[in-house]
């Protein structure tokens, strides 16, 4: 039998929303983002490929076109939907694994450490790190800064379309609690309509729609589930 989780109120503070490309925050978070005050969406791996960099299977899917600028594009679909949700972008230049650079979690962690800096957030989401090497480093980026920024709220969030891949989102959790944390799942009150507005927001993100609606691919409709969160206590003790 499944504990019944009670929605707590909305963080009071200005809220941090990590997402690892440019859609993943609002997949995962959008009722909250549309719910919340003072939100701003950090993407982590919004940077553009080199000039002379071949189209990638993933972007010729998505309807571009060799020329294109993909990421102004995705970046404008991001502005779109967070507008509508009433939030505020912010762009990282480090770029996805189709592009092919190699990052670091430290690499991230420092520049999320700029973000803390200028944001000011007093709660802090962040994807659990399924399945994409992207979501993994954006979620070990985010475990380094944890321990020293004890006076910040931190919450993880289900990364979408990858949790329902058997046994990911388990195997993560156990993960945090064998480095001395205590996830705790949480859900939040949200605002009249932030389902609907959701809904608008995801739509924006044409492009991303389109290439997970071919053939081999989920769809999307993972997104509209119910959107799940856990909070971290405890003492971190290690994070490998």
């Amino acid at each position: 039998m499944k504990t019944q989780i009670f929605p707590e109120p909305l963080p009071h503070r200005p809220v941090l929303v990590l997402s690892p490309h440019l859609d993943d925050g609002v997949f995962a978070c959008g009722r909250l983002i549309a719910s919340a005050d003072a939100v701003t969406v950090a993407t982590v791996f919004a940077g553009r490929p080199p000039p002379d960099a071949p189209l990638t299977e993933w972007d010729r899917a998505s309807g571009f076109v060799p020329g294109d600028d993909v990421i102004g594009e995705r970046r404008a679909e991001d502005l779109r939907a967070l507008a509508l949700l009433h939030a505020a972008p912010l762009w990282l230049d480090f770029r996805d694994r189709q592009y092919g650079a190699g990052v670091r979690a430290q690499d991230v962690a420092q520049a999320l450490e700029d973000v803390l800096a200028r944001c000011r957030p007093g709660v802090v989401f962040f994807p659990l790190g399924l399945f994409h090497s992207d979501h993994h480093l954006t979620h070990e980026a985010a475990m380094l800064l944890l321990g020293d920024h004890s006076e910040l709220e931190w919450i993880a969030y289900e990364d979408r379309l990858y949790r329902r891949l058997p046994g990911l989102a388990r195997d993560r959790i156990a993960r945090l609690r064998r480095v001395g944390l205590l996830p705790q799942r949480t859900a939040f009150r949200e605002a009249d309509r932030a389902a609907a507005r959701k809904c608008r927001a995801v739509a924006c993100y044409r492009s991303q729609l389109r290439a997970l609606a071919t053939p081999g691919r989920p769809g999307h409709q993972d997104v509209f589930g119910a959107e799940a969160y856990w909070r971290l206590a405890g003492c971190m003790v290690a994070c490998t």
